[in-house]
């Protein structure tokens, strides 16, 4: 009996970074449960945990190193999982600052060159005309979307103002404060956020936006903090929603950062 109530007692003090953390792989990579390694939930749980100040077990160096990268997005993950190990990004960067096209975008995507901004101030190259496109594609509602042509969403709107911060603009631009209400509009009742209009709060989105809010020096809210509460599971894990459970170990990482209150770029 007694050992049950212990085994009961040390899950419930399980953390998030705990969680993150026992999903190392042998390889060095990370992995959802009965999975197998990943290089893009690698880089996110290294740098949920770097956010939280744990370091993995092993390092993941090597696997992230020797992982394919074929798109701006990849590079740029890459780049940040890689800068915040400590290991030489240089021609990692030099490769992403060749997929910027004369317009300023990175990649083909707004969210690649999005990440794109955020990889390169994060090695302390200068984000160049990426930021007039950022700027330039910023929709009337004040968000940003996927592509060129989608719709804007919370997680590309939360992730450029981290991005446009990153660069210098300041938190009292007229885009960041746009960007900033058209956040607020997709705060639901629960203090939880959601990616589009008319959906329900999900964990991702939520940590997003508190990070965006982070990053500009404005208070996220309380509610935000009761509605995390609520979808952490007692692992130490967070579900995707209150209504849905799935992957665990890309949710809890991403949720990490938000949780110690640091936007991106980490450095």
């Amino acid at each position: 009996m007694r050992l049950a109530v212990a085994a009961v007692a040390l899950v419930l003090a399980a953390t998030p970074a705990d969680y993150a953390a026992s999903h190392q792989q042998s390889d060095g990579g990370f992995a959802e449960p009965g999975q197998s390694s990943d290089p893009s939930l690698t880089a996110w749980a290294v740098l949920g945990l770097k956010a939280a100040g744990r370091e993995p077990s092993r390092s993941p160096a090597s696997y992230l190193e020797n992982a394919p990268t074929r798109t701006a997005n990849d590079v740029a993950l890459r780049i940040l999982a890689l800068d915040a190990l400590g290991r030489d990004t240089d021609a990692l960067v030099d490769r992403l600052e060749g997929m910027r096209g004369p317009g300023g975008r990175i990649g083909t995507l707004v969210n690649s060159t999005i990440w794109g901004v955020i990889a390169l101030r994060a090695t302390g190259r200068p984000a160049g005309t990426s930021v007039r496109y950022l700027l330039r594609v910023q929709r009337k509602s004040g968000g940003w979307s996927w592509h060129p042509r989608g719709a804007p969403d919370s997680n590309d709107t939360a992730a450029a103002i981290q991005a446009l911060r990153a660069a210098g603009v300041s938190a009292r631009s007229v885009a960041i404060r746009r960007a900033l209400r058209f956040l607020r509009r997709l705060q639901r009742p629960d203090g939880g956020f959601s990616l589009t209009p008319g959906r329900a709060a999900d964990t991702q989105s939520t940590a997003w936006a508190i990070q965006a809010f982070l990053a500009t020096g404005k208070d996220p809210g309380g509610a935000v903090w009761r509605y995390l509460a609520q979808v952490r599971q007692p692992d130490g894990s967070y579900r995707y929603s209150k209504r849905y459970a799935a992957t665990p170990v890309w949710v809890t990482s991403q949720v990490l950062p938000a949780l110690f209150r640091k936007p991106f770029p980490l450095s």
